[in-house]
């Protein structure tokens, strides 16, 4: 089955010095890290997915700020698709729809940040746009919530999004990820 990789928003502003960080992001990224490796050295598609903020009153992934960029723990390479987004659903005003259908795509692979926000957002367009998704669950990274004076954990906040993304695909771990795509010898 064609498959491909999407790698949401792991950009700077999410990681400690940002100026949005997160929860154990390095941790994340460092899955992520091992999926797009895989993807390179077996020549599968990927796409780094980038958002970039256009509100004016927006406080973190300001365009033209070193916020935005893609981190290193999962640096772009040079010739590799990059989409950028303004909003959290990576489909919504892009052209990663176009890209995945003309690369023949059928199932997505998606990592990234944040599990509660653009993840999600991207999950669930994906699976209303017919793809199969997997989402790497080790691969992806949040951040505490609060709602009616109470704090959510980043820990509860992420587990709470993969059990809803199970009526939406499979969830799995980055290595389950791997075993599974070679030995369905995807690539």
């Amino acid at each position: 089955m064609n498959t491909a990789l999407l790698l949401i928003d792991i950009q700077k502003d999410y990681f400690p010095g940002g100026k949005f960080p997160l929860v154990e992001p390095l941790a994340a990224a460092k899955k992520a890290y091992m999926l797009l490796q895989c993807f390179r050295e077996h020549g599968g598609h990927h796409v780094h997915i980038q958002h970039v903020a256009i509100k004016p009153d927006a406080t973190f992934f300001i365009s033209g700020e070193r916020g935005t960029d893609i981190h290193d723990a999962v640096a772009h390479f040079e010739g590799e698709p990059i989409v950028q987004k303004h909003v959290p659903n990576s489909f919504r005003e892009t052209n990663l729809l176009e890209v995945l259908k003309g690369w023949g795509v059928e199932r997505v692979v998606i990592c990234g940040m944040m599990t509660h926000m653009c993840v999600d957002a991207t999950v669930r367009a994906a699976a209303d746009l017919g793809f199969q998704v997997i989402v790497a669950e080790d691969a992806c990274a949040t951040r505490d919530l609060t709602h009616g004076g109470v704090m959510v954990p980043a820990d509860h906040v992420h587990r709470a999004f993969l059990a809803a993304f199970k009526s939406y695909g499979q969830v799995m771990t980055a290595e389950q990820v791997i075993t599974l795509l070679a030995g369905e010898r995807v690539f």
